[in-house]
């Protein structure tokens, strides 16, 4: 009897400890945490984008007159300085053409002189009275008609030996180096006054020490450019290396593909060592903020909020983290404040339900306007932005937060000043030494 009662007790101990668990179905669970260090690095807010290289100016040669190419001087990659023969045009025709206009120039000459010497005898008559006024006016139209015939004919001939003497050969126009030859010798070239139907026949770069990068950049990343900002940028033909430019202009007009609008910006490189050539596509990365030996943290860390509280408990715990700096006259103006916007919140709340019982009931709202729009635009409290959200103006502060664990073993929070990003690291900004200290950077689940 008395073992009987001794099991009965102890049954029913054992139903006492089970049936908590047993009615509640929960279990403990405790949270397991990753951690992230605070560490200082070099952080950069780069534009990327994409361009190719190109010489700063360069020139086309076009013939001044048609002919036969005889002979070509100058091949591709040649160093040429200005006033050096590039090719020479076939002149047989020409030289033919100047024999006669010789001949032509004689000819005018002799009828001049034969009319200037009438003319004379026939002033001399004049003068006398034995011709009249209108035949001494004849004489001198017909002297001043073989004047301009011999003007012509002289004009002709300049004509025809500057064309051999000087468009026969044809020039370099500046110091620089043949990028594009589009002759060769036995070939017929048009002038270039002639229309449409001529072409440039070699193309020079001026130099090549001196690049540039036509890059396109989008509307949105175009007020992150300016002059004289310093770019960086790679290619796949040299992988392993970068060069550095510097932002020379931005071209106006915008470049539309696609519905997607871009603007032209030109970047200035230099090309010691020659590695750069003409149209070689490279990657292009603007250099809009940089920092140097600051504080970092994953992005991942600043975006963290605890699971196991609630979004009040948040609220309440990142406020009053951000009274820690604060003086005692703005610690209590942010109180004054939080407790300001909390009434207005409750208001809006009771408006807002009150329009939409008078909307169920068909009752107008005060003020004309249906419940909750004239209320819309005035929430109470600050108006609060995140980091990278659309209209942050440059240079504003941002406040995030950073968990972690206190030596009690309790979650605590801290606010930092955001600074640069690069899209996974933050630059972060505080009064209190932290680097090396770890914080939450996400839950194990």
């Amino acid at each position: 009897m008395r073992n009987q009662c001794v099991r009965t007790l102890l049954v029913l101990a054992a139903t006492a400890a089970f049936l908590p668990c047993a009615c509640t179905g929960k279990k403990t669970r405790i949270a397991s945490y990753e951690f992230t260090a605070v560490r200082r690095g070099t952080l950069e807010r780069t534009v990327s984008s994409s361009g190719a290289i190109n010489p700063v100016a360069t020139v086309k040669v076009l013939p001044r007159m048609s002919g036969k190419v005889e002979n070509i001087y100058v091949d591709y990659n040649d160093a040429v300085r200005k006033g050096d023969i590039l090719a020479v045009l076939n002149t047989d025709v020409l030289r033919l053409k100047r024999e006669q206009q010789y001949a032509a120039v004689s000819k005018a000459r002799a009828n001049y002189e034969l009319q200037l010497i009438n003319y004379r005898n026939q002033q001399a008559l004049a003068e006398k009275g034995l011709i009249s006024e209108y035949e001494l006016k004849t004489s001198k139209t017909l002297l001043d008609g073989q004047a301009a015939d011999l003007a012509v004919a002289e004009a002709n001939l300049k004509e025809i030996e500057t064309e051999i003497n000087q468009y026969a050969y044809i020039t370099s126009p500046i110091d620089g180096i043949v990028l594009d030859r589009n002759i060769n010798i036995g070939d017929t070239v048009v002038d270039s006054s002639s229309g449409n139907s001529s072409s440039s026949i070699f193309v020079l770069a001026e130099n090549l020490r001196e690049m540039q990068i036509e890059a396109g950049v989008g509307e949105l990343d175009i007020t992150s450019i300016n002059k004289g900002q310093a770019v960086r940028f790679t290619l796949e033909s040299l992988p392993g290396r970068s060069f550095m430019g510097q932002v020379e202009t931005m071209r106006m007009v915008p470049v539309v593909s696609n519905n997607v609008v871009s603007y032209t910006v030109i970047i200035n490189v230099e090309n010691r060592d020659g590695s750069l050539l003409p149209g070689m596509t490279c990657a292009v990365d603007f250099i809009v903020e940089r920092g140097e030996n600051v504080l970092t943290v994953p992005n991942a860390a600043l975006r963290y909020q605890p699971t196991s509280l609630s979004t009040e408990q948040i609220a309440d715990m990142v406020f009053n983290a951000g009274l820690a700096g604060m003086s005692d006259e703005q610690r209590q103006a942010a109180l004054d404040a939080r407790t300001q916007a909390r009434a207005q919140t409750q208001t809006n709340q009771n408006q807002n339900q009150g329009g939409i019982t008078n909307l169920i009931m068909g009752t107008p709202p005060p003020g004309g306007r249906q419940g909750g729009v004239m209320m819309g635009g005035r929430q109470g409290g600050p108006n609060m932005r995140q980091a990278g959200e659309p209209g942050q103006r440059r240079g504003a502060v941002i406040m995030r937060s950073l968990w972690y664990i206190a030596d009690d073993g309790k979650l605590e929070v801290m606010r930092v000043q955001a600074g640069i990003s690069n899209g996974s690291l933050t630059e972060i900004i505080s009064t209190e030494e932290l680097e090396g200290r770890q914080f939450i950077l996400r839950e194990r689940i």
